[in-house]
């Protein structure tokens, strides 16, 4: 297939490309390098990939990429609560806009497979799992514009990957995602203060965000018109809960719960993957395994450059 990614040199992306050219498959990365990242230079030898210099909300740009194009990921975005608090109206325009512009160009038999997350759930009910049919509660303007695209993808006849806390080792690196930024503390800070340790949060391996997205574009005929959220069952943990598993592998790592203050982050739910486990979709990297991987990492990364803030 031919397929049009857009933000291709993300932390998603750059996992993302190069496994869509070892399946075979025709890759348009369409990315504007703000972070002026070189992620895409391991797969530039590469004769089936283009790579594009240029904005997602372009759109003569876009109209020229999506010609012949079989599958759309788009995954460019202002990703992250804190980031699109900074900038409102280009959040608003590159997560929602760009998005409903793909859908309003794009011909009726191209697929779009598109990232939402299950931040959108909000505060949970304690104990109560989060499943697709629960209601839709964001909390930042990060997961209200998320809802309002994945809205859109659905009433296209699209997909919409609902995903947990990403974490893992990308050629674009993030560290201020949740596992990633504790075990970054644990490796080279010894120690970190929580709060409001008791909040819950899911998480997904970014090669298994992947993985999902190659399922879903190979099962699109039975999964489409459809919300499908995407991470570790085993993986439901509170922040402490966290640390617990990270100081299994960094055994002098300290942290300590803070008396007083709280977390901007006002997310806490549990989240049920069942529904895309039933379709045939397994994720393969276990939270252990990631966080091993990521101290193997931060061998090599030592400064605070890789965030989206």
């Amino acid at each position: 297939m031919k397929i049009l990614v857009t933000g291709a040199a993300g932390y998603i992306g750059s996992v993302l490309v190069p496994r869509l050219l070892q399946k075979g498959h025709e890759v348009i990365a369409l990315d504007n390098f703000m972070y002026n990242q070189s992620s895409l230079l391991d797969v530039c030898y590469h004769d089936k990939l283009t790579i594009v210099r240029g904005d997602a909300r372009d759109k003569n740009l876009i109209l020229k990429l999506i010609k012949g194009a079989d599958a759309i990921f788009p995954l460019a975005c202002l990703t992250g609560a804190p980031l699109c608090s900074k900038d409102p109206v280009g959040a608003r325009t590159i997560i929602v806009d760009a998005v409903k512009m793909v859908l309003e160009l794009k011909a009726k038999d191209q697929r779009v497979i598109f990232p939402t997350t299950n931040s959108g759930y909000g505060i949970g009910q304690k104990g109560k799992h989060c499943t697709e049919e629960t209601p839709l509660r964001p909390i930042s303007l990060y997961g209200k514009l998320k809802v309002d695209a994945e809205n859109a993808v659905l009433d296209a006849g699209g997909i919409t990957l609902r995903l947990a806390t990403a974490f893992g080792i990308s050629p674009r690196m993030r560290l201020d995602l949740l596992v990633n930024d504790f075990t970054y503390r644990a490796v080279h800070d010894r120690f970190i203060v929580l709060f409001e340790a008791h909040f819950n949060r899911n998480y997904i391996h970014v090669r298994d965000i992947a993985q999902a997205f190659i399922h879903a574009l190979n099962g699109f005929d039975k999964m489409k018109n459809q919300p499908y959220n995407v991470g570790l069952n085993g993986a439901n943990l509170t922040k402490l809960q966290l640390c617990q598993e990270i100081k299994k592998f960094v055994p002098d790592f300290y942290f300590v719960e803070a008396t007083v203050g709280e977390d901007p982050d006002k997310r806490d739910y549990i989240v049920s993957n069942e529904k895309i486990e039933k379709t045939g979709f397994k994720p393969d990297v276990s939270l252990s395994q990631g966080i091993q991987e990521l101290i193997k990492g931060y061998q090599v990364i030592k400064r605070n450059q890789y965030a989206n803030i």
